[in-house]
């Protein structure tokens, strides 16, 4: 399993992740592209709140196609477009990672490719055993 880990001699964590991330020998690593807020029908939902439930979900799905779930997942980047109210975005991870505190990076960035779109999360994930799908 992963070795999720907070050295005594580091400050704890400020938010919902973990300091260090450790795969196991063996484990295959699964890198998952940025995700972003557009729903499976091409959709782009207008508030922040709704892109991060969207942005996680397909992370989730894309995770699901390789037979994963979020506690796989090692290290988590998110990137938010400035002026947004961070707090929807933590909001939206608790609800789809739960207690599981990958090592992760949050910045705020003045555009992404989309005008329309407020935030992108990108992800590696672990997966033990020989196969990696």
């Amino acid at each position: 399993m992963l070795d999720l880990l907070n050295p005594g001699t580091v400050h704890e964590p400020i938010g919902a992740y973990s300091h260090t991330s450790a795969v196991p020998a063996g484990a295959a690593l699964v890198f998952v592209s940025g995700q972003v807020g557009v729903r499976p029908d091409g959709a782009v939902p207008a508030t922040l709140s709704e892109q991060a439930d969207a942005a996680f979900a397909n992370l989730r799905a894309c995770l699901a196609a390789h037979g994963l779930g979020p506690a796989s997942v090692v290290k988590l980047n998110t990137y938010v477009v400035a002026g947004q109210e961070l707090q929807e975005v933590r909001d939206a991870r608790e609800r789809h990672f739960g207690a599981h505190r990958p090592a992760s990076t949050l910045l705020f960035v003045a555009a992404l490719a989309r005008p329309a779109l407020l935030l992108e999360v990108e992800a590696v994930a672990v997966k033990q055993g020989r196969s990696a799908g």
